[in-house]
C-alpha cells in the first residue's frame, strides 16, 4: 500500500519553503506527496516536489468584519468538501499543514474524515488559522520554543522539531564562519523577503554612503531590492563608490549566506531560522504590522543569544543604522562570536525531526 501524505501551504515562501523541505523528507522514505493549496496552486511553487495537486476554495477574512467571516467560513466548508473527494482518489495516510488560510480546508476535510492530521506552525506566534484548528488535530509541531497565542492545552502539547529548511541552506550548518580579514573584503548581504522590503530597499544604500571611506572601499553588497527601488539603490551605491549587486530576488540564497560576514534582513520565521542554521549574525528588522508581532518574537531567538541586533521600524534611522554597520564590521571578533551564537540556536534536521513526527502521527492512526 503506497504512503500518500497530502501537505497543505499557502501561498508565501515563509509556509511554501518549510513545506517543500518536509516533503523532500518524506519522498527520501518513500512517501508520495499530494500538495493542497487555494485554487492558485496552479501557478505556485513550480519546482514543489508533488506527485499531484489540488487546489481547494479558501478564503480570508478582516478581524471584525462578521460578513467577510461567514463568507470565508462558507469558502472553508467547499474547499473542505472538495478536500475530502479528493481523499476518497487517492488515499492520504497523513494531512499537514503549514499554515495560512490555504491550508485549512485540507485540514477541516481530514479533521472530518477522521484522518491522522499534523499541524507545523513557523513562528513563536502562532498564526490565525493554526490557532483555530490545532485543538482538532492530533499533533502539533512547532519551530519556536515558544508557541504565544496558542491554547493552552496546545502549547503544552506541541513538540519542538524546528523550522524545516532548504537541503542548500541546510548545508550551511556544515561551513565554518570565517570573520572578515583587517583588510579584505566585508561581504553584506540585505534580503527582504520574497518581495523585497520597501524600508531596507530605500534605508540601507542610504545608510552605506554615511559609512567611512577605508570601509566602503572593502565594503562588497548583494541587496534583495524591490523593482521599483532598484535604480535608486543603483545610484545611491554608485555615489558612494560601493561595489553592489542589486536584485529583485535571489535564487541562490545559500550561496550568498555561505559567502556573507553580516546579514540585514526581516524577521520572518524561515529568515531568521535560515540565518541561524547557516550561522551567520545579523540584523534584523522585524516588519511592524505583522499580526501580533510575530515578526518581533521570532527575532528574540536570536537577539537573546546575542546573534543578532534587532532594529524597531519606528526606532530605525539612516544615521542610527550606518553607526550599527560601521561598529559590528569593524569588529571581526564579535562577528564570530555572533555567529557563533546564532549557531548555538539552529536545527539544520527539522526537516527529519518534523519527517520523524508525521510517520509517527501516521503510524499511531
Amino acid at each position: 500500500m503506497r504512503k500518500v501524505a497530502v501537505v497543505a501551504a499557502g501561498g508565501t515562501g515563509g509556509h511554501l519553503f518549510p513545506a517543500q523541505a518536509l516533503a523532500e523528507a518524506l519522498i527520501a522514505r518513500g512517501w508520495t506527496i499530494i500538495l493542497a493549496s487555494d485554487e492558485r496552486v496552479a501557478g505556485l511553487a513550480q519546482d514543489f516536489p508533488a506527485e499531484r495537486r489540488i487546489g481547494l476554495s479558501a478564503a480570508t477574512y478582516k478581524p471584525g468584519d462578521p460578513v467577510g467571516m461567514a463568507k470565508a467560513g462558507l469558502a472553508v466548508l467547499r474547499g473542505a468538501a472538495q478536500a475530502r473527494q479528493a481523499y476518497r482518489q487517492y488515499g492520504p495516510r497523513v494531512v499537514v499543514g503549514f499554515g495560512g488560510y490555504p491550508s485549512a480546508p485540507a485540514l477541516v476535510g481530514a479533521i472530518l474524515d477522521r484522518r491522522p492530521t499534523v499541524i507545523h506552525e513557523q513562528n513563536a506566534v502562532m498564526g490565525r488559522a493554526n490557532r483555530m484548528l490545532a485543538p482538532h488535530v492530533k499533533t502539533v509541531a512547532c519551530a519556536f520554543p515558544t508557541l504565544l497565542k496558542a491554547p493552552p492545552k496546545v502549547a503544552a502539547r506541541a513538540i519542538v522539531v524546528g523550522n524545516p529548511v532548504r537541503p542548500p541552506i541546510r548545508a550551511l550548518a556544515d561551513e565554518p564562519y570565517l570573520p572578515p580579514e583587517a583588510d579584505g573584503q566585508v561581504r553584506l548581504l540585505v534580503t527582504g523577503g520574497s518581495q523585497g522590503a520597501r524600508l531596507l530597499s530605500e534605508l540601507v544604500p542610504e545608510a552605506i554612503k554615511l559609512l567611512s571611506e577605508p570601509l566602503r572601499q572593502r565594503l562588497v553588497v548583494a541587496q534583495q531590492t524591490r523593482p521599483e527601488s532598484m535604480n535608486v539603490a543603483r545610484r545611491s551605491y554608485g555615489d558612494a563608490n560601493v561595489e553592489a549587486e542589486i536584485a529583485p530576488f535571489f535564487r541562490d540564497m545559500a550561496s550568498r549566506l555561505k559567502a556573507a560576514h553580516l546579514v540585514i534582513g526581516r524577521s520572518g520565521a524561515g529568515t531568521v531560522c535560515e540565518f541561524a542554521v547557516a550561522g551567520r549574525p545579523s540584523i534584523l528588522v522585524p516588519l511592524a504590522i505583522a499580526l501580533d508581532d510575530d515578526q518581533g518574537q521570532n527575532a528574540r531567538l536570536l537577539s537573546e543569544v546575542g546573534a543578532a541586533e534587532v532594529a524597531r521600524e519606528h526606532q530605525l534611522t539612516v544615521d542610527s543604522l550606518s553607526a550599527a554597520l560601521e561598529k559590528l564590521l569593524n569588529n571581526p571578533a564579535r562577528l564570530a562570536r555572533m555567529a557563533a551564537a546564532a549557531r548555538s540556536v539552529a536545527i539544520p534536521d527539522a526537516a527529519e525531526r518534523l519527517a520523524d513526527v508525521v510517520e509517527a502521527t501516521a503510524r499511531d492512526a
